[in-house]
């Protein structure tokens, strides 16, 4: 029987289709609209209004097909702000900020020293998944999953990095340009145009969520997350706020409660912790995992 592989399909006729885009582009030449070009080989044709459609199918099947053929079939999803600095770049803006003398530095670098805290539990939390993740069946095995940038995200890939895991980033571009932070598995990092398809691919493998603090990108995320699943829209799974202190001083669900805006049922579909292993128990109980035996 002939297996079909779609990595096979008319390599010559492929081939002859971008080395022809590449001519031109060597050439120095502007590349205009040209009839004779092979459709899938023509960007002016694919970034079309007409062709949005197109593209959008193109963004949920890439990272798709190539999760499926490198195993990455369940993950933990982490949120947080991409402004939260390491511990380390933390203490070197307030090493600066004093020699500066100036208050309103220093006032900032003492902030983001604090947040930092933040980072680090970050960075716990991805080694630990990818440390108890290692112990589980291959086909059961979880793997991290951020937004790609940096801050929070790319503390939890780089947690997951240092215990020698892959790990996944859904980067977006942007008009200050976000690119994949360092410590994301080169072949699982992936770029998204439509926030749409990114937000689809966040729940498509998540397994559970953890929510560190972050600003406008984080609560639109987890919101939409929190709505999918109470309207049934989509599988419930663990979702996990990290920083009991920031997010009681965010949200008042109990406020949401006694106007009727809620269902006092509504606030069992989360739970706040405080730590990385509170998060991590928060998972394991829910899915009554018992990743020391492998």
């Amino acid at each position: 029987m002939l297996k079909h592989h779609t990595r096979d399909l008319n390599p010559s006729t492929l081939a002859e289709a971008w080395d022809a885009l590449k001519a031109h582009a060597d050439a120095g030449l502007p590349l205009g609209a040209d009839a004779f070009r092979l459709a899938f080989a023509d960007p002016e044709f694919l970034l079309r209004r007409e062709t949005r459609g197109i593209r959008f199918q193109l963004e949920l099947m890439k990272p798709d097909l190539e999760q499926q053929e490198q195993g990455i079939h369940h993950t933990v999803v982490v949120y947080g702000s991409a402004r939260t600095p390491s511990p380390e770049q933390a203490q070197a803006n307030m090493d600066a900020a004093r020699a500066s003398g100036d208050a309103q530095a220093l006032k900032r670098a003492e902030r983001d020293l604090r947040n930092s805290r933040n980072y680090d539990a970050a960075r716990r939390f991805g080694k630990l998944v990818a440390e108890h993740g290692a112990r589980m069946p291959q086909n059961e095995r979880l793997y991290i999953c951020t937004g790609g940038g940096p801050g929070i995200m790319e503390a939890a890939n780089r947690g997951a990095h240092e215990a020698g895991a892959l790990n996944v980033g859904l980067n977006i571009t942007l008009p200050h340009e976000q690119n994949g932070n360092r410590y994301i598995s080169p072949s699982l990092s992936f770029k998204f145009h439509y926030f749409a398809l990114r937000k689809m691919h966040f729940m498509m493998r998540a397994k559970a969520l953890v929510v560190f603090p972050g600003g406008f990108g984080t609560l639109d995320e987890l919101f939409e997350v929190m709505t999918l699943v109470q309207t049934g829209k989509s599988e419930r799974v663990p979702i996990v706020l990290h920083g009991r202190e920031f997010w009681q001083r965010l949200i008042d669900f109990d406020l949401l409660i006694e106007e009727g805006l809620i269902s006092p049922k509504d606030v069992e579909l989360f739970r706040i912790v405080d730590t990385p292993e509170a998060a991590w128990e928060a998972i394991q109980g829910y899915y009554k995992l018992d990743t020391e035996r492998g």
